[in-house]
């Protein structure tokens, strides 16, 4: 799947979650200066700028199928080496990278294990592949409180927990078949604090990926149902919490 929307509206929907799970991540992957670290499916840099910040940017590249994100993030790092292209077809050469990171990536790939055999081909042998996608089968990851009103209002809509990646086990099965060596896994979390119901809802709006498309494709008199679903799931005032966990898979390429 390629996101058609510009850098800022997917930052707004989802930086607010994938921002502070970046360094959550690249702390359980053990990202050290030195190391020359790619991210595939980069997005506008929520995970890039993390791994910029620690192997400086001349140690990090950055591949993205999507025009808006590669265009945001070019603006953002100027000095980056970043590409267009898909997981399954890295414009990179084999063995290059000590490190191959794709967050929130493995949900979206049209041919999950060929995605990850690719990051496992341009990482140096002996180096690190890792992934993370979030526990939509749980119904643990940030859009649980969306999809969980969506299914009482409307039991037969299609949710994202069928996803590659989004039940248990299923990530680390995808490394495996894709060839990865000694696949260690993990849960990783992060908690963000909304400060009221409609910051939490309005970027819903935006039509950012399966669950903004099925927002927005609604009409007026559902989506209203919707959202005073959703609204009856939070404190009626003031600030509250999202927790969202996400699956984390390392391996040896």
């Amino acid at each position: 799947m390629t996101f058609d929307v510009a850098g800022d509206a997917y930052g707004r929907f989802m930086g607010r979650y994938s921002e502070p799970l970046g360094p959550v991540f690249a702390d359980w992957v053990g990202v050290r200066r030195g190391e020359r670290v790619l991210d595939v499916g980069c997005g506008p840099g929520a995970l890039t700028s993390v791994l910029i910040d620690r192997v400086g940017v001349d140690h990090v590249a950055a591949v993205d199928p999507s025009p808006p994100f590669i265009e945001s993030i070019r603006g953002r790092f100027p000095d980056l080496d970043v590409r267009m292209a898909p997981a399954e077809q890295l414009p990179f050469d084999d063995g290059l990278f000590d490190q191959t990171l794709a967050q929130l990536v493995v949900h979206f790939m049209q041919d999950p294990v060929t995605g990850l055999g690719e990051m496992a081909r341009v990482t140096t042998r002996g180096g690190q592949v890792a992934a993370c996608t979030w526990d939509l089968a749980g119904d643990r990851s940030p859009l649980a409180p969306l999809w969980s009103a969506v299914r009482r209002i409307d039991p037969g809509a299609t949710d994202e927990s069928y996803l590659p990646g989004a039940r248990e086990g299923h990530l680390a099965e995808l490394a495996t078949e894709a060839g990865l060596l000694d696949v260690e896994t993990a849960e990783l979390s992060v908690t963000v604090t909304h400060p009221d119901f409609d910051e939490w809802w309005e970027p819903y709006m935006l039509g950012v990926g399966p669950a903004g498309d099925y927002v927005v494709s609604l009409d007026p008199t559902a989506r209203d149902a919707l959202r005073e679903e959703c609204r009856a799931g939070f404190p009626s005032q003031g600030p509250f919490e999202v927790t969202a966990v996400a699956w984390a898979i390392r391996g040896r390429a």
